[in-house]
């Protein structure tokens, strides 16, 4: 296959959708194009930012980079549509602008997919660390598997319901299937927390997740990140979230999820606030 080909065919395509993210985009954008599998696109997708942002995504000639700006601001949901839009791979990975991916991220879960000949997995995901705004490793989130495997899809689901929270992870985590991801349509922001946990969950009831217990991808939190902005409304979006799946049947959701992910919502919340407060963040 000629490089021209390659281009317009990539295995992964990996979308960075940016807001004001001159002090980190760089970090990102540099963590892909570390990657030990090559055959992906990089889709950077800047939304009417008013920081360098676009000077800095443009300093790189990547043949693999696509660079587009908003000619307006669309807002993340938006943005992040038109990520999954642009993308042309068979496998999608959107990263946050804030975060970074291991150098064998790309080819560690490409490898599952390839040999999933039965394409009946939907998702696969990685054990990551979190960093503080200077990139100092403040603690490793995973799934409670420790070592790793298939997971079948609603169990995934149920158990990060039970548990309230996101056992799956962030974006930067998650790489899963685009014919899927055209099945399933795009992301819905009703619930800002959860935009992502929303699409894993919707992914979730058309095959089952896979989970390598490396860390193969970083989330920072730090003054600017989403995530902290709207963090205090956090345990009240899970048990909305809680409640809107209940109401959907095919979730098969019970007393018991709704009950135990309401009190591990709060809980967990608790623990953020007090991981935001204590461990300076942005410092």
């Amino acid at each position: 296959m000629t490089i021209s080909e390659q281009q317009a065919k990539p295995v992964v395509s990996v979308a960075i959708p940016t807001y004001q993210g001159a002090g980190f985009i760089g970090a990102a954008i540099e963590s892909v194009l570390m990657q030990s599998f090559k055959e992906f696109e990089l889709i950077i997708i800047d939304d009417n930012s008013t920081d360098g942002t676009a000077s800095i995504a443009g300093r790189y000639t990547d043949p693999r980079i696509r660079f587009m700006r908003n000619d307006h601001n669309l807002g993340p949901e938006r943005n992040w549509n038109r990520c999954l839009t642009e993308a042309r791979g068979r496998y999608f990975k959107l990263l946050p602008q804030d975060d970074l991916l291991a150098p064998d991220c790309l080819q560690r879960q490409v490898a599952v997919f390839e040999a999933d000949t039965e394409e009946s997995i939907a998702l696969v995901f990685s054990a990551r660390t979190i960093i503080n705004a200077n990139g100092r490793a403040i603690m490793t989130r995973g799934y409670p598997l420790r070592r790793g495997g298939r997971i079948d899809g609603r169990s995934a689901l149920q158990t990060c319901l039970r548990r309230g929270t996101n056992l799956i992870g962030e974006p930067g985590a998650v790489l899963f299937r685009k014919s899927l991801a055209d099945q399933v349509g795009g992301f819905d922001a009703g619930i800002g927390y959860l935009l992502d946990l929303d699409y894993w969950f919707r992914l979730l009831l058309r095959g089952d997740a896979y989970y390598l217990p490396e860390i193969l991808a970083s989330f920072r939190v730090s003054g600017r990140s989403w995530s902290v902005a709207i963090g205090a409304g956090q345990s009240e979006d899970f048990r909305r979230f809680i409640t809107r799946i209940s109401e959907q049947p095919e979730y098969g959701t019970g007393a018991v999820e709704r009950l135990a992910g309401s009190v591990m919502a709060r809980l967990h919340n608790l623990l953020r606030i007090c991981l935001y407060k204590f461990l300076h963040v942005g410092r």
